[in-house]
């Protein structure tokens, strides 16, 4: 028994993935502002240093980790930024770590939760720099982790992964630069192998044929940089599409066992100078927004979640404006920062099959699998809280996590909900009003989804905590009738039509630049009258509209025009008077004067509080904002 016993003890710290935390001492946070019953928050910053034994199954699957340099153990070692904010008196935490994969090195989690300005939560001086503080409240534990190791994450919290020498191979770099300014510099993703290898193509638009013209030209600048000397005749959304040899890959797929190991050794205690020795949180939570959303969905269809000692890492996710994309980052070459769209690196195969949590089958391949079947296997799934803007069933092949490739309604696991914000656009600030910029053709959609997203946390943390079920799914469906073919666009002065969707493709990557072996089905939601979509959460803003807000925009002339406008939807002010050709009640008819505008509001806001949509709290502020005018943010 002693003997077994000296065995289980050692099993322990040769299982561990982190070596150590290297932290800077605590530091306070926000000034010293309080929040609640919680109190003051502090700030530690530093690194975690995690060490993988690539032998481990659990690792094996993270390409190139095999030919990777290893450190006197026989491990592969590197360095993830780790940012960390809890409450000061450990006894007012509320139990639950809430770690961030942050957005090409931004934390974003404080702009969505808190309504904060900036983008960076790492932005801790002045007590505004907490917005409202809502998550400090509820007193969260928040950590905040880089996962990210290509040049795009260099600026803030990345992952200093190892790279493999003397590996060299093709890789195909694309720019948009949405500017006319020649010559004009560009990083490539990788190093030169060979600086005369290197060729260069530009198109108008992703179906146009490419070409190498005569008045262009590309000069190699350093190990990695290039200048482009733009032809005549293209427009500042020109496509240039660079492929050259390229040198030392990264084993970027490190960034999936960074997210999986700190997370873990911060809940039990492991690694030395453990910042959360002594408060070790009961829950954790895995959030990620957009880019990190899809990194979230690739985390589980790797098998992520269950840890080298087989422990299930993560209680519960929250992959946000992800729609049915994944990430290009576990692979030799890999470019992590790629976002499939309609006009920029739609060939990157960053959305490849399996697009949805259940198991479903390619009717292209003819493969069955899902992003859950991993985890299902060892039983490690947590709860899942997929939350979408309206764009992504515009611009990220939404309706695919809802439905199978082939165009069939599916029922999603009982562990999984989906929710769609009508009306919204990928990402907002929260002090955000409807513009006219350069690059879309529409006023830019304004709307910001921390309201929803912090009732559905609410939600999300009852189910984690105590079992009960959160709200049904709230999502545009084919069996609703609230998923449509693309084709019926809004009647609306000022609606201007798309020339061209994001597509779903199969690409075959077998060659370079990549081939398009096949498409798959795709659905847009319905619209009403006001181009507003029917299904999924309709907050006051919509239910009581004085504007139109639409989930897609083209792009402007002179900037790829009619293609997609990434990540954007459009804004149209309500008509006040009835217009012959204008399909909407307008606003005089809408409501009799300012008081009943209020009353629709408030009703609004009270059944989505009823259907735990809401907190009180902001349907109180929608109320407000309606009595202030501010509410529709369209001047």
């Amino acid at each position: 028994m002693r003997i077994l016993l000296c065995l289980l003890l050692l099993a322990v710290p040769a299982a561990a993935q982190v070596a150590r935390f290297e932290m800077q001492p605590a530091q306070p946070a926000f000034a010293g502002a309080r929040f609640g019953n919680t109190g003051a928050y502090e700030l530690l910053r530093g690194q975690a240093v995690i060490a993988l034994d690539p032998a481990d199954p659990r690792n094996a699957i993270i390409a190139d980790i095999d030919r990777a340099p290893r450190n006197a153990q026989g491990r592969v070692e590197a360095a993830i930024d780790i940012h960390i904010l809890r409450p000061v008196d450990a006894a007012r935490a509320n139990g639950t770590m809430i770690v961030e994969a942050v957005n090409r090195g931004r934390p974003l989690i404080g702009q969505l939760f808190n309504d904060t300005a900036a983008a960076r939560l790492a932005q801790t001086e002045r007590d505004t720099d907490a917005g409202n503080g809502w998550l400090f409240r509820q007193g969260h534990t928040l950590v905040l982790l880089g996962w990210q190791g290509d040049n795009t994450a260099e600026a803030g919290l990345h992952i200093r992964a190892p790279r493999v020498a003397g590996v060299t191979g093709q890789v195909r770099d694309e720019f948009v630069f949405d500017n006319t300014t020649s010559p004009i510099a560009a990083r490539l993703t990788y190093p030169l192998a060979e600086p005369y290898a290197i060729s260069i193509t530009a198109r108008a638009r992703q179906t146009d044929a490419r070409a190498t013209r005569p008045d262009m030209s590309l000069r190699v600048t350093g190990p990695d940089r290039v200048e482009i000397t733009r032809p005549a005749g293209l427009d500042a959304g020109a496509i240039f599409e660079v492929i050259y040899t390229a040198r030392d890959p990264i084993v970027l797929g490190m960034g999936f066992a960074g997210f999986r190991d700190v997370a873990a050794a911060l809940r039990h205690g492991e690694g030395d100078a453990n910042p959360l020795a002594g408060r070790a949180p009961a829950r954790a939570i895995g959030f990620g927004v957009s880019q990190s959303g899809r990194f979230l969905r690739d985390f589980l269809y790797l098998g992520f979640n269950q840890d080298v000692a087989g422990r299930q890492v993560y209680d519960a996710m929250i992959p946000h404006i992800a729609g049915s994309r994944r990430t290009d980052t576990n692979g030799r070459w890999a470019q992590p920062g790629r976002n499939p769209s309609d006009h920029t690196d739609r060939l990157f195969p960053a959305d490849q099959f399996p697009f949805t949590y259940a198991d479903t089958t390619d009717p292209l391949t003819g493969a069955r699998d899902g992003l859950l079947r991993r985890c299902a296997a060892s039983r490690t799934c947590p709860r899942i809280m997929q939350t979408d803007s309206e764009f992504e069933f515009w611009g990220a092949r939404g309706s695919l996590t809802v439905h199978d490739p082939a165009g069939h309604h599916i029922e999603l696991p009982a562990n999984v909900r989906a929710y769609m914000m009508a009306g919204h656009p990928h990402f907002a600030a929260a002090d955000a009003w409807a513009a006219q910029g350069r690059l879309c053709a529409m006023p830019t959609n304004p709307l910001q989804a921390g309201a929803p997203m912090r009732a559905l946390l609410v939600a999300l943390e009852a189910w984690v905590r105590e079992d009960v079920a959160p709200p049904a799914s709230r999502t545009p469906t084919l069996a609703a009738g609230t998923l449509v073919p693309v084709g019926a666009w809004p009647a609306i002065p000022g609606v201007v039509r798309p020339t061209s969707l994001t597509p779903a493709p199969l690409l075959d990557m077998s060659v370079m630049p990549p081939r398009v072996a096949g498409e798959y089905r795709f659905f847009v939601p319905r619209l009403d009258a006001d181009g507003h979509a029917i299904g999924g959460i309709r907050l006051p803003v919509i239910e009581a509209p004085r504007a139109s807000y639409l989930g897609f925009n083209p792009r402007a002339a002179g900037f790829g025009e009619g293609a997609l406008c990434t990540n954007q939807g459009a804004a149209l002010a309500m008509p006040v008077a009835r217009l012959p050709a204008d399909p909407r009640v307008p606003l005089a008819e809408r409501f009799a004067d300012a008081a009943a505008y209020v009353a629709a509001v408030r009703a609004a806001a009270a059944r989505l509080v009823a259907e735990r949509l809401l907190l009180e709290e902001d349907a109180a502020a929608m109320v407000a904002a309606a009595e202030a005018g501010s509410l529709a943010r369209v001047r």
